[in-house]
């Protein structure tokens, strides 16, 4: 029985490495952060059509609850949904899965923002468009 959630907009492969490995055969807890910037990476990509090297946006929060270890064979994906656009903040929730259960929930805050002046900025309409249609 699956403890995931079916009710994300969107879902990325991860590759688990070598390096992601702790001394216990797990995934490190610290590498959840990195497939969670995978995963959002590819939804800006695929669902918004930017890509977030082109873009400026900052991570403003990010909070990760961890259910279970991630073991080294391991299928991996990352679900996701924006939550509550706001006018320059975009909350984005996950769940981190291996081979299909849940193995972590987490929540970030991307932040809109200027790249000369470091000020945040609104979240373009054709973004706001783009997200929503994803999450149709």
């Amino acid at each position: 029985m699956s403890d995931s959630d079916d009710s994300y907009d969107y879902v990325a492969e991860i590759d688990v490495r070598l390096r992601d490995i702790d001394f216990m055969g797990h995934v490190n807890n610290a590498t959840y952060a990195t497939y969670l910037e995978e995963a959002r990476q590819a939804y800006f990509s695929d669902a918004v059509g930017v890509s977030l090297v082109d873009v400026g946006t900052v991570l403003a929060n990010m909070e990760i609850d961890y259910s279970s270890p991630i073991e080294a064979d391991a299928d991996v994906t990352v679900a996701l949904r924006a939550t509550e656009i706001g006018t320059s903040s975009l909350p984005i929730e996950y769940e981190i899965r291996a081979d299909g259960e849940q193995a972590a929930t987490a929540r970030t805050v991307q932040v809109l923002v200027d790249r000369e002046t470091g000020n945040s900025e609104p979240i373009p309409d054709d973004w706001r468009t783009r997200i929503n249609a994803a999450g149709d």
